[in-house]
C-alpha cells in the first residue's frame, strides 16, 4: 500500500485522510486510540445529549454519499437552543462542523459545538475543522468519539484545548461508532467491511437442482437488495454467477449517488465478452480479478472499459481474497457486498473475512439432494466450532423474512 504519513499531521501541509485514503500499512497496524479522559466522559448536559442524538440523525442522512469518508453530524448550541446544524453530505464536500458553523454565523461565538466525530486538524480537500472552530469563537466542544485516522487520533482535541476551548469526549459514543462501521474496520485492519448476501428457500437452498434461482425473493426483498447495493462501494460475485445468471449488479430500484463497483472473481478470465456486465462497463465500473496471464484476453476486456486486476494465485489456484480486499480498500471501497454463490460465500467464511450476513428466506421448500445451499463445507465438524452470528435483526418483507447479523471474528471476538 502506498501513501506516506507526515511526521506532524496537524501541519497545514499534511494530507486529510477524510478525503484521501491511502495510508501505510504500518500506520494502520500500529495506530491506537488515545485513552479517554474518564473524568470528563460524562460531563455533558441534557441539552448536549439531545443535540448529539440529533447530530447522529443528521449524519445518517448521508447514508451512501460520503464513502470512503466517515459520516459526521454537528450542531451548534447557544443557550440550549440549536442555532446551526450540518452533516457531511459527500466526499470532498464541506465537513459537518463547517456547515454547522456557517449556519450559526455570529451566534457561534461563545457557543457549544456538538459533533459525532473528532474534528480534523490538517489540510486535505478541505481546510482543518479545528481552525474553523477556533476562528468562530466556539467556547466548548462535545465530541462523540475520537477519530482513529492516524492524522487525527486525539490531535484535533489537543489543538482545540491548546486554543483554550473546553472539550468533552464520549457523548453517545457507541451510537457514533455505529455510524461508520466500514470506516472503523478499515482504520483497524486495512480491509473493507464485508457483507455476505443470499436469498434461500425455507430449507436453505439458493436454487433448484437444475440451477433455477430467479424469482426466489419477492419484490420487497429485491428492493432491499438494491438498497444494500446503493449503500455499498462495491458488489462482488464469482465467475460462476456471472456465466450462469448474466446479472447486471447495478442499482435500479432505489436512488444512488454513485454506482458501486462491480467485481468478478474470475481466475481463468471466463466472463463472457457479450455478458451484460461487460457490455455495461462504460456506464457502471467493472473490475475482473484474475490469476490468468492471458494478455490478449485481458486486452479484450480493457478495450470494452473493463479493469483487470491480476494476482498471484492462492493455495487453491484462485484469486487470493485478502490481497483483493486490500486493493479495494486502497481504492476507497470500504463497504463490500458479496452476492456470489456458495463457493464465494464459503471462501470468505473459511478465510474469516466476512463481517456480517444478510439472508432472505422465502416460504418455499425446494428439496433436491443436489440443490445448492448458500454455503459449502466450512471445515467445522463440531457444533462448538460453528461460526456464531448475532445479534440478529429480523424483519418481514412481504411474504419473505430477512435476517441480518454480525459474524464472530476468527479469534472469537467481534469484528471491528
Amino acid at each position: 500500500m502506498g501513501g506516506r504519513v507526515r511526521p506532524d499531521p496537524c501541519n497545514p501541509a499534511g494530507v486529510c485522510l477524510r478525503g484521501i485514503f491511502i495510508v501505510s500499512e504500518r500506520v494502520l497496524q500500529t495506530t491506537t486510540l488515545p485513552a479517554r479522559d474518564d473524568a470528563t466522559a460524562t460531563r455533558w448536559s441534557g441539552a448536549e445529549d439531545r443535540a448529539m442524538s440529533e447530530a447522529i440523525r443528521g449524519a445518517k442522512k448521508s447514508r451512501s454519499s460520503t464513502h470512503p469518508n466517515p459520516r459526521v453530524g454537528a450542531l451548534v448550541l447557544r443557550g440550549g437552543e440549536t442555532v446551526g446544524r450540518g452533516h457531511h453530505e459527500r466526499a470532498g464536500g464541506p465537513h459537518a462542523e463547517t456547515l454547522a458553523l456557517d449556519a450559526a454565523g455570529d451566534a457561534a461565538r461563545g457557543a457549544t459545538l456538538v459533533v459525532t466525530l473528532e474534528p480534523c486538524c490538517h489540510v486535505g480537500r478541505t481546510p482543518p475543522c479545528t481552525e474553523a472552530i477556533v476562528r468562530a469563537g466556539i467556547r466548548r466542544v462535545v465530541v462523540g468519539m475520537i477519530d482513529p485516522n492516524p492524522l487525527v487520533n486525539g490531535r484535533g482535541v489537543s489543538r482545540l484545548r491548546e486554543a483554550g476551548i473546553e472539550v468533552v469526549i464520549g457523548a453517545r459514543e457507541e451510537e457514533c461508532r455505529a455510524l461508520n462501521p466500514a470506516y472503523l474496520k478499515w482504520r483497524a485492519t486495512g480491509l473493507p467491511r464485508v457483507t455476505l448476501k443470499s436469498m434461500v428457500s425455507l430449507d436453505g437452498r439458493v436454487a433448484t437442482a437444475s440451477g433455477e434461482s430467479r424469482g426466489l425473493g419477492g419484490p420487497e426483498e429485491q428492493r432491499l437488495v438494491h438498497r444494500l447495493r446503493a449503500e455499498s462501494d462495491a458488489v462482488l460475485i464469482g465467475v460462476g454467477t456471472a456465466v450462469q445468471d448474466d446479472p447486471l449488479l447495478t442499482v435500479r430500484l432505489v436512488r444512488v449517488a454513485n454506482e458501486p463497483w462491480r467485481v468478478v472473481l474470475d481466475s481463468a478470465l471466463r466472463t463472457p465478452l457479450d455478458s451484460r456486465l461487460v457490455q455495461t462497463a462504460a456506464e457502471a465500473p467493472l473490475v475482473i480479478a484474475t490469476t490468468s496471464g492471458d494478455a490478449a484476453r485481458a486486452h479484450d476486456y480493457a478495450s470494452r472499459g473493463v479493469t483487470v486486476w491480476t494476482f498471484e494465485e492462492d493455495a487453491d489456484g484462485r484469486v487470493p481474497l485478502e490481497p483483493l480486499l486490500r486493493r479495494l480498500a486502497e481504492e476507497g471501497k470500504l463497504e463490500l457486498l458479496v452476492e456470489g454463490g456458495p463457493t464465494v460465500h464459503t471462501s470468505f467464511l473459511r478465510a474469516g473475512l466476512a463481517d456480517q450476513v444478510a439472508v432472505g428466506i422465502a416460504p418455499i421448500l425446494l428439496g433436491g439432494a443436489s440443490a445448492p445451499t448458500w454455503t459449502g463445507d466450512l471445515g467445522r465438524s463440531a457444533l462448538a466450532d460453528g461460526i456464531e452470528v448475532g445479534p440478529l435483526e429480523l424483519r418481514r418483507l412481504g411474504k419473505d423474512v430477512w435476517l441480518m447479523g454480525a459474524i464472530a471474528a476468527r479469534n472469537g471476538g467481534p469484528h471491528v
